[in-house]
């Protein structure tokens, strides 16, 4: 975490399963969903409705694509944290910090 991050408490974030999810995505630039899915242990059901909160709030962006591999009309989406996203992570990740300091 950068000095330079102002802690900012985000209810939308703070879900346990939405933390969990900026928590993998904080790591790396783009996850496919079932990657995602089953890192996170979550259901499809329960994965979408996250990320649906999390892209209303413009923190996270989904892509969907062709797979070379798939000889059906299914598409590979893939999920990534905004630069928004981002920053928003950080400053919760820092907001916490403050609380778990006293």
């Amino acid at each position: 975490m950068s000095a330079d991050v102002v802690p900012v408490f985000s209810e939308v974030i703070h879900s346990p399963t939405r933390l969990r999810i900026c928590g993998v995505l904080r790591r790396g630039a783009q996850l496919e969903f079932a990657v995602l899915r089953d890192t996170l242990g979550l259901t499809d059901a329960n994965l979408s409705k996250n990320l649906r909160v999390l892209a209303d709030a413009g923190f996270v962006t989904a892509t969907k694509e062709s797979s070379p591999d798939r000889s059906d009309a299914r598409r590979l989406t893939w999920v990534e944290l905004t630069p928004p996203g981002r920053r928003a992570v950080e400053a919760h990740l820092a907001a916490l910090a403050e609380i778990a300091q006293g």
